[in-house]
């Protein structure tokens, strides 16, 4: 039997842009998704904290350095400027791994840094 864990988050970021017009994804600084161990085109969970949306897309590589975290395409529309959110990412454990198994978890500020 297998079971799914929380592997990584990002926790509470701040929408830095959102772009109707774009492939649906959310763009992010690659500082903040590889300290948590995330990779671009990986399936994550996004949580609007400010509104209560919750969807499902992939993560795109934005600029190094940046700390943007841009909403894409259709999403777009469950996002503004400043709102904060949880991007998550989930992995499948056999039972026998999950108590060795501790999630990486980073807070960041409303200006997407590192707390």
């Amino acid at each position: 039997m297998r079971i799914t864990l929380l592997q990584a988050k990002l926790h509470r970021g701040a929408i830095t842009a959102c772009r109707l017009d774009y492939e649906g994804s959310l763009t992010c600084d690659p500082d903040l998704y590889e300290a948590v161990g995330m990779r671009p085109y990986q399936q994550i969970h996004v949580l609007n904290c400010n509104n209560g949306e919750r969807f499902v897309t992939y993560l795109i590589e934005g600029r190094r350095g940046s700390r943007e975290m841009q909403v894409n395409g259709p999403a777009a529309r469950l996002a503004q400027v400043g709102d904060r959110i949880i991007v998550l990412t989930y992995a499948d454990f056999e039972v026998a791994e999950v108590s060795a198994h501790h999630p990486v978890v980073r807070v960041l500020n409303e200006r997407n840094q590192f707390t």
